[in-house]
Parts: C-alpha cells; structure tokens; sequence
C-alpha cells in the first residue's frame, strides 16, 4: 500500500499517467545469461586494453594492482545500490525511475530531468571511447594513419554498431551472447599467453616507497580509481533494460553481482599477467599493451590475430552499451519530461529507434576528443547527478515507500551505501579542477532548462508537483480483488 504520510498535502496525485492502448511496449525476452552477457561486454570491451598502461603510469608502479581491487570494491558498493532499486522498479531507462520515484515529494521532476540532460551527454562519450580504442588498436596493423583516416574509422564503427543494432531484442541478445563469447577468448588468450612467459620478479618489482601512505601515494590512487571506474562501468548496463528482464527481480541483482566478480577476475589476471611480461616503466610507455604483450610471447602473428580479437571485443563494448543506453531517455518521454519522439518504439522491430541514432550520433562526436578528456568530462558529470543521487533515492525510498515490494534488498545496508558515497566524493575530487568546473556548469544549465520547461508545462515550482507512486500503484491494483 501506498503511505499516506509521504505525499505533502498541497501536491496533486496521480496514479501516474496512462500510456495510450495503442503505443508499443518492450518485451521481456532477456534471461540470466543474456543479462550477465551484456553487463560484461559492456564493462570489459577495450577498457583494459587501452588503461592498463595509464593506470601502471599514474600509480607508478606494479602497485598498479591496488587501482584494480579498489575500484572492484567500489563497484560492488554501488551495484548493491542498483541491485535494489533496479529488482524493486524494473523499468526502461534504470536512474531516471529511480530518482523520478524517490525525489517526486520535494522538488517534483528536476533530479529525473537533471539525470536526462546530463545521460545523453555522458553515455555516449563513454562508448565513444571503444571507439577511440579501435583506432588506436588498429594503429598495429597501419601505424601511420592520418588524423582524417583516424576519425573517420571512429565514425564508422558507431556507424556500424547503430546498423547491427537496428534489429529485435530477441536477435540481439544472441548477437550479444556471440560477442561476449569473443571478449571471453581474447582476454582469455592474453592471460594465457602472460602465463606461458611469468616472470613474478617482474610482476612484483614494486618501486621503492610504492606504499608510503603519503600525498602522492593517494594522489596516485584517486587517479587509478578514476581508471578503474571508467573499466568496472557496465555492471548496471541491464537496469536501463528493465522492461526487457525476465523475472527482473531475481535476474537484476544476481546479474550485476556476477558482473563485477567475473570481470573483477579478469581484470587481476590481466594486470599481474601483462606485469609479469614486461617491465612496468615499458608497460607505462606502451599504447597497444595486448598486442605488444602478445607480440612478446607468442610472436608477430599471433599478435596480429589478437588485434583483432581486441578490435571485436571494443565493438561489442560499443554495441553494449549503445543497447543499453538508448533506453535511457524511453521513460522521460513517455512522461513528457524529455522530447516526445524519444518515447516511441520502432514499429516493426520494438526499439527506442530515435533514440539509438540520437545517441549514436553524439558518440561519433565524441570519438573526435582524446580518451583522458573524455573520462573527466564523463565522471564528474555522472558522479553528483547519478552515482550520489542513487544512493541518496534509495534511502529515501525506503522511507516514503516502506510498503514496496522488495526482492532484493542490500546486503548490510547502509554499509555499501556509505562506503559508494565515500568512494564517489574521493573519484569526483580525483577528476580535477577543470572537469569539476565543467561538471557543474552543465549542471546549471541543466536547472534553468528544466525551470524553462517547468514553466511551459506549469508544474513544479510553477505548479503542482504529481505525486506518481508508479510501481506502489501497480502493487496495489494487483492486489485488489477486482484487478
């Protein structure tokens, strides 16, 4: 049942608003496996084969190991978050039913509208760095390559994702299956390769003083932190996917906490593998690490084929999270939060297709821009309007809505809460003066726009707020005899 106590007395309720009969809807098609396939293509991809050199370089060292473990940590804090408000409201689009439904008693739709306006920016320059790395892989093969041949190849792996991508959910969760299947071989092949040539001398050459507990030792791991993040993404990539989950309230939290434990694994190998292979200044210098590594143990050819189990691997990143990040803007639309051609499905194939070519074009932009600007820019923006608010939304709600249904609640909450909270502040002061500047510049502009349209639409605070209680509504209208 809804609580009474929640709603203020002068806000207008609404069961919410009715999506016409005739509109299309998602189709739940997605099980388990295809879930924890697409969390962990999405959060492997070509993230460390592109950072490992930076994260060896800003840490100094083989200590490198520790950027890894502590972001694996604060990965699973957050995904605990996620996990229990994804299983409780499994809806297309993940933090924007989130913080729609927690933030609605006091400032009506500015925290969902704020998410909005900075997701369409921060989603797709996050996948715009696969395709930097494919470039930057396919340097291997043609090392001299133009600027203009650069990008060019980076719009055209967007282009292609987009293409593939133009197809039903049903088809897409076995191309995905294929492409994590690929992602398994490659850095399977790489940790096997390490191994055939381990040198642990090499692998544990830790500089003098690399655990002094000193200013530049915790300089150094907010910027592996800020790495780390940026590759453990993706572990939250099916909550945008909710309404296409089945069982979402026991696949959800299962398929983040297998996610970030299984890529958690990997990551570890790969990082002692590629130090037991090469010294670390080298790997600090190197930009194709896998293909130099694998070019080190089992020659040129091989290297050559691994390049391009990398390459696929950096696609299926893209793709991935392209997937999952067109659903994103589905509900704002439906709500009349966000332009209203966002909110349609393809009529044929059931996809949010104008968001997906929206989206895909700003990672083509995005592809023009270096990888370290790409991750400031994208961190700090996500961190204050995604990450803090998250955890904020799901204490509130357990406050306003004690009586919705559950079927994952946190582990020793409000433990991971606390150390997600500790862990975003520490990433979001790693990311720097200018990021944070940009960060909350954008911020801004996000709130005058929504006081604009707030305006237009004569809603809060130029009117009433509404009061949706979504997922309590559906609760009780199951519950009731007559339903």
């Amino acid at each position: 049942m809804s609580n009474p106590e929640a709603t203020p007395p002068t806000s207008h309720i609404a069961s919410g608003a009715e999506v016409p009969s005739e509109e299309r809807h998602f189709k739940r098609a997605l099980g388990l496996f295809p879930a924890i396939s697409v969390n962990m293509t999405q959060m492997c991809g070509i993230g460390p084969f592109i950072t490992i050199p930076v994260m060896v370089a800003t840490m100094g060292g083989p200590q490198a190991l520790l950027g890894w473990i502590v972001g694996a940590l604060l990965a699973m804090a957050d995904g605990l978050v996620w996990a229990e408000l994804g299983a409780a409201m499994p809806g297309a689009g993940g933090t924007y039913v989130y913080l729609r439904e927690a933030f609605q008693y006091r400032t009506g739709r500015l925290m969902p509208f704020l998410f909005i306006w900075t997701a369409m920016l921060s989603i797709p320059l996050i996948m715009s760095t696969g395709a930097i790395g494919i470039v930057e892989y396919l340097g291997y093969y043609f090392p001299h390559m133009s600027w203009a041949v650069q990008h060019l190849i980076g719009v055209g792996v967007v282009v292609l994702v987009v293409a593939a991508l133009y197809r039903r959910i049903e088809s897409i969760a076995r191309l995905t299956a294929v492409l994590w299947g690929v992602m398994l071989v490659c850095v399977g092949t790489i940790i096997v390769a390490t191994l055939t040539n381990f040198d642990p001398a090499l692998a544990f050459d830790f500089p003098s003083g690399a655990f002094e507990l000193n200013g530049a030792f915790f300089a150094g791991l907010g910027g592996g932190l800020l790495i780390a993040v940026y590759d453990y993404l993706g572990y939250f990539t099916v909550a945008y996917m909710g309404e296409e989950l089945r069982e979402p309230g026991r696949v959800m939290p299962r398929a983040i906490v297998y996610s970030i434990t299984g890529i958690m694994v990997i990551y570890l190998a790969l990082n002692v593998g590629v130090m037991g292979v090469l010294p670390w200044k080298e790997v600090a210098d190197a930009t194709s690490i896998a293909s130099l590594v694998m070019e080190h143990t089992w020659g040129k050819g091989a290297a050559q084929v691994l390049t391009a189990l990398v390459v696929v691997t950096a696609f299926a990143s893209v793709f991935a999270g392209l997937l999952g990040g067109s659903r994103v803007p589905f509900n704002a639309a439906r709500d009349r939060l966000f332009l209203p051609v966002f909110g349609r499905l393809h009529p044929r194939l059931n996809f949010p297709h104008v968001a997906l070519l929206v989206m895909g074009a700003i990672t083509a932009a995005g592809s023009f821009f270096e990888l370290e600007t790409v991750l400031q820019m994208f961190t700090a923006v996500a961190v204050l309007v995604q990450s803090l608010a998250q955890v904020a939304a799901l204490t509130v709600l357990r406050r306003r809505q004690p009586g919705l249904r559950r079927p994952y609640r946190q582990w020793l909450y409000p433990v991971p809460s606390v150390l997600a909270v500790i862990g975003w502040i520490y990433v979001y002061y790693a990311a720097g003066t200018s990021a944070i500047w940009l960060s909350l510049a954008w911020i801004a502009l996000g709130v005058v726009a929504f006081l604009i349209w707030a305006r237009f639409e004569r809603t809060w605070p130029f009117g009433p707020k509404e009061i949706r209680e979504k997922y309590l509504s559906e609760q009780d209208a199951e519950a009731s005899p007559s339903s």
